[in-house]
């Protein structure tokens, strides 16, 4: 078998390059000279678009090479040398960035989630717990509250799960991240409730996924109020993540939402998975848990997972136990109906 023709690629959501409109605008740019560092008139157009479509006039926008970066800078520039950030136990923060917020010198504190959600009452348990605690001197102080949506298991927040949250943490006083690594696919989902200006709205900070969302790289990240981190732009340059050729991310995201871009991308993902989910249901291949967005797990037995793999490239993502093991499969901005037809005929 010839894998670079004939076997599928259903392992994660960037395995792709970019969207082809991407691709033209860099070419049809590549000749111009302009200024580095973000400071061209690209990048500004895509601010005043990402500004508009998250109903935030006066937001700064930030564009960073990728998700563990963003992470990794965000955290570090909100948190003081004694605070951690709170996570799912399951998020990307936790598990997937090799310890990269350790490594800047801040404790992730994971907590208890449901298939990737952390609830209000979960934060405020843990926050109210930390006020009471009398060592509490002597120990990593809470510092901020981070989400995902999607999640790193492919649940969404609903509306009101999002308020709840972002009332817990005005309450405690404690600012509320989210990471939209994803974003397009949640956008995308028939069951989401949750908008760009809702996430504005709710959040001190979150960021506009590109990486997995059809760019060749990059990540917006959107400051609601711009004085939430005073001279964000230099704690970006600090931390070695500042584009000096920042009119390639601007670019990017300035074709990304232009005429719903973005999310037709997230739509085209949601829709082949939708036909997935049916066609495994249909052969009674059960679901790890149930997922509305582009990824996608399923239990095998450990016999399931040799043949499937044998001609579909699938993600690992846990053992389940003794016998059996659960997959991922995701769909992305570029997944075709007739990948789509060919995976279901294999499983």
């Amino acid at each position: 078998m010839n894998d670079r023709t004939e076997r599928l690629f259903f392992a994660s959501d960037y395995m792709e390059g970019a969207h082809p409109a991407i691709l033209e605008r860099l070419l049809a740019t590549n000749g111009e000279q302009t200024a580095g560092y973000g400071l061209d008139p690209y990048s500004e157009s895509a601010r005043k678009k990402i500004r508009k479509a998250c109903a935030a006039p006066n937001a700064n926008v930030h564009f960073l090479l990728g998700g563990t970066q963003a992470n990794a800078t965000v955290i570090d520039a909100v948190l003081r040398s004694y605070e951690g950030v709170l996570a799912a136990a399951s998020g990307h923060i936790s598990v997937h960035e090799a310890g990269a917020i350790e490594y800047g010198g801040h404790k992730v504190l994971a907590l208890p989630h449901e298939h990737g959600k952390l609830s209000a009452a979960t934060i405020e348990a843990v926050l109210a717990a930390s006020r009471a605690d009398e060592n509490r001197d002597h120990m990593v102080f809470p510092g901020m509250v981070y989400l995902s949506q999607p999640t790193e298991c492919g649940t969404l927040y609903t509306r009101e799960e999002l308020t709840r949250i972002h009332a817990v943490c005005r309450a405690h006083d404690i600012p509320l991240y989210l990471d939209g690594a994803r974003l397009a696919y949640a956008l995308a989902c028939p069951e989401n409730d949750v908008t760009l200006p809702d996430i504005a709205r709710l959040c001190d900070i979150f960021y506009i996924g590109g990486t997995k969302c059809g760019a060749l790289f990059g990540e917006a990240v959107v400051l609601p109020n711009p004085s939430f981190i005073p001279h964000f732009f230099t704690i970006i340059k600090q931390h070695g993540a500042l584009l000096a050729k920042g009119r390639i991310a601007g670019i990017q995201f300035d074709t990304l939402f232009t005429d719903g871009l973005y999310e037709a991308g997230g739509a085209t993902a949601i829709k082949a998975a939708a036909r997935i989910r049916l066609a495994l249901h249909e052969k009674r291949i059960p679901l790890a848990w149930e997922t509305p967005t582009n990824q996608i797990f399923i239990r095998l037995t450990h016999a399931q997972r040799a043949r499937l793999e044998s001609s579909v490239a699938l993600g690992f993502w846990e053992q389940a136990d003794d016998a059996h093991v659960i997959m991922r499969i995701a769909t992305s901005w570029a997944t075709t109906e007739e990948q789509v037809s060919t995976l279901i005929a294999r499983l």
